[in-house]
């Protein structure tokens, strides 16, 4: 870590607080608040919650201002996981008695629309001394501040990567509190990093990206890649979440997992209604490993509703063109399908979600409306 740097701004920090008091009045309460009410929820009062306690849980994280309809996303949240899992798995998260390495692992592989941000900011506000948040400002302070292997991605913050980071900024929450800075929290550490680091250039993000990487869950030499089925599922489900959430962002309705033939579940869904005349679909399946014989045929199957008007392939630029060749020799499917590199899709997605954010904290809607 770029320790000179890192102490010039945190001194830049306090002289800013110092001038401006009531500010620096604003934000310790606005801490100390936020951690009193996720203290609140103990284990056995998370086990009591209702659906509109889960709603108030998670709508007041800042991770959700990048939703307009905030109801909407948790109903789907509790729709797919169901509410009693959801509190028994939520629970365990935050309060279980293995280490936190174990418990992200867990929690990211069974729960379906909850991503490392909405969790990280959940541990911090939780157990605001040991955890860190993270997230897209976090990933853009720490890689000005020279942290190496910070993960790019979603699929690459595992419990593990996680752990560590929040031990680097625990380094810098006590070299604020040297520095002259009363509050110890990691919360505190995140106040400093956002206001003084703050970047949204999503070309510096996507640059660190290896050009011939793939999403087949086979490590390639010198890439990073995932060594482990587990990581390639992580990755599939990644970009497929991904892509449910720009069709929202959109103004689609948006599902993953979805049947919308006999015997065709596809990954993603896009659904508009057009007046009284019905409802298009577009219908989107990740490949990141199987066959592209069983891609092809499921996508053929999905072709069967007449309400489909295409069929998007996702995965790599090697795979893509496999499966474009492969599908090119099968009559009728071509005039359908269309190719998505996934690395596309990551920068659609932040470009919308840092679109989404902006708007949303315009509050030109009620969080009710």
């Amino acid at each position: 870590m770029k320790t000179d740097l890192l102490k010039k701004h945190i001194i830049d920090f306090i002289k800013y607080l110092n001038k401006e008091e009531e500010i620096s009045k604003e934000q310790s309460a606005e801490r100390l608040e936020s951690i009193k009410y996720y203290k609140s929820w103990t284990k056995e009062k998370i086990f009591k919650m209702s659906a509109e306690d889960v709603y108030e849980y998670i709508s007041k994280l800042w991770a959700m201002l990048i939703w307009g309809n905030k109801h909407y996303v948790v109903n789907k949240l509790i729709e797919e996981q169901g509410l009693e899992i959801f509190k028994k798995r939520l629970a365990d998260f935050v309060w279980g008695k293995e280490s936190v390495e174990v418990r992200w692992d867990k929690f990211r592989k069974n729960v379906k629309g909850v991503g490392p941000a909405m969790m990280s900011e959940i541990l911090c506000k939780t157990h605001p001394n040991d955890f860190m948040i993270w997230n897209r400002r976090a990933y853009n302070a720490l890689n000005l501040l020279g942290v190496s292997n910070l993960p790019v991605h979603n699929y690459q913050m595992n419990g593990k990567k996680y752990a560590e980071l929040s031990n680097v900024v625990k380094t810098i929450s006590s070299e604020m509190n040297k520095l002259g800075f009363k509050d110890p929290t990691l919360l505190a550490a995140d106040y400093m990093l956002w206001h003084e680091f703050y970047a949204d250039n999503l070309t510096e993000v996507f640059k660190t990206e290896v050009v011939k990487e793939d999403i087949s869950g086979k490590k390639a030499k010198n890439t990073g890649k995932p060594e482990t089925e587990d990581e390639a599922e992580f990755i599939h489900n990644d970009v497929r979440d991904a892509i449910k959430n720009i069709g929202i962002w959109l103004g689609f309705k948006a599902d993953i997992e979805k049947k919308v033939a006999d015997g065709s579940v596809v990954d993603a869904v896009w659904e508009a209604s057009i007046g009284n005349m019905g409802r298009v679909m577009y219908v989107f399946e990740v490949q990141t490993k199987g066959s592209t014989d069983s891609l092809i045929v499921n996508l053929l199957k999905a072709k069967n509703n007449p309400a489909v008007q295409a069929i998007v392939a996702v995965s790599d630029a090697k795979q893509l063109e496999k499966i474009r060749k492969h599908s090119a020799t099968i009559q009728g499917l071509g005039d359908k399908l269309k190719f998505w590199d996934y690395r596309e899709v990551w920068k659609v997605h932040a470009s919308l979600e840092y679109a989404s954010e902006a708007i949303n904290q315009l509050k030109l809607v009620p969080d009710n409306f």
